[in-house]
């Protein structure tokens, strides 16, 4: 048995009596990868000291655990305290008999990094949850719809601004809408950092909910860079699976300057970002009423509408359903970032009533 599968057999079976040596020789593993289980566990803890704005105790952390249906008891979860002391990743406060733990810097890297298999697929689930939620109403053009935030330094947000409305003319967007926050304002729980100004562009799983809002179903399936020629679809050069990512694909394109959205924009010819959708064929007609009803109030992200059991831009579709070819809501800002802006984006931010946003021209 490796030491810290013995380490974690004897803390789950509450076999505490060791001499000081055994537990010595335990601890050797913190160096060690870490079983699964046990890591999970760690990572628990470090969660809820996350969160937490006081030093918390064993006996807080355990009786906090077994809310969220992990069972440590106080001596166990004293002893993962001691290992993420040894590790760096949290340190006592207080005198002792009342001391508490909190999380250090790098508890929460480790926190941020830790898992990531567990996160593969996080993009798939949280464009279903957002779809759902999504409650935009065409009709009145009332609703929440979701955003995509951007941060821009103050100083060179006009030049992007104006970069992002040359975009969102030559129709490479989901809406001609945004929203725009000083800083110091909060947005939805979100303090806009000194110095910096944010942009909310309106993302493209918005469309999702809108379908889904008239009773039918999509699926996605990618993000990818889409090929563009004489101002009309052409091709996918690269995609990402979005069940198989921890990260949005867009946001990946964008840093690794894959696309080239601004000659897109001025030439009608370049690399923007787009997302994969599958609708069931009997379906069609109906979505495609409600993608035309969305162009008419201004959402221009839908570029092809493929027919039933065919490949879309070859790409192929599972059997009775039709592809969506729909443009990322960050395209503006990979343009901005191709104009050597720096951005820190966060797609699928938010949710936030159409009604708060501003047209750009």
């Amino acid at each position: 048995m490796r030491l810290f599968q013995l380490a974690n057999f004897l803390i789950e079976r509450r076999v505490y009596y060791l001499n000081e040596k055994l537990v010595s020789i335990i601890l050797i593993y913190r160096g060690k990868d870490l079983d699964k289980d046990v890591e999970r566990k760690l990572i628990a803890i470090l969660n809820i000291l996350n969160e937490s704005q006081e030093p918390l105790g064993a006996r807080v952390i355990s009786r906090m655990l077994e809310e969220d249906g992990i069972h440590l008891t106080e001596r166990a979860v004293r002893f993962h305290l001691q290992l993420m002391d040894e590790k760096g990743l949290t340190h006592t406060v207080g005198k002792k008999g009342r001391a508490g733990r909190v999380i250090t810097d790098k508890g929460r890297e480790e926190l941020a990094n830790a898992l990531v298999s567990d996160k593969v697929g996080m993009v798939a689930s949280r464009i279903d949850e957002l779809s759902y939620r999504t409650t935009f109403d065409l009709e009145s053009q009332k609703g929440d719809v979701i955003l995509n935030i951007s941060l821009i330094h103050k100083d060179e947000f006009e030049k992007a601004i104006n970069i992002v409305k040359e975009v969102s003319e030559a129709n490479l967007c989901v809406s001609k809408s945004i929203l725009i926050a000083e800083e110091g304002e909060d947005i939805d729980n979100m303090i806009v950092p000194e110095d910096f100004i944010a942009l909310g562009t309106v993302c493209a799983v918005t469309i999702n909910g809108e379908l889904l809002r008239n009773r039918i179903p999509v699926k996605s399936t990618f993000g990818g860079i889409l090929q563009m020629a004489k101002h009309k679809p052409l091709r996918f050069t690269e995609i990402i699976e979005y069940s198989g990512s921890s990260l949005d694909p867009a946001e990946i394109f964008i840093k690794s300057r894959m696309a080239s959205v601004l000659e897109a924009a001025r030439t009608g010819a370049g690399k923007v970002l787009a997302g994969f959708r599958e609708v069931p064929a009997a379906c069609l007609p109906g979505a495609m009423k409600i993608l035309e009803k969305l162009a008419d109030i201004g959402f221009s992200g839908t570029v092809v509408i493929g027919e039933p059991n065919q490949p879309t831009l070859q790409i192929p579709v599972s059997s009775g359903y039709a592809g969506l070819v729909i443009l990322a809501g960050l395209n503006p800002v990979a343009a901005v970032e191709e104009a050597g802006i720096k951005t820190q984006n966060m797609s699928m931010s938010m949710m936030m009533d159409f009604q708060k946003l501003k047209p750009l021209f």
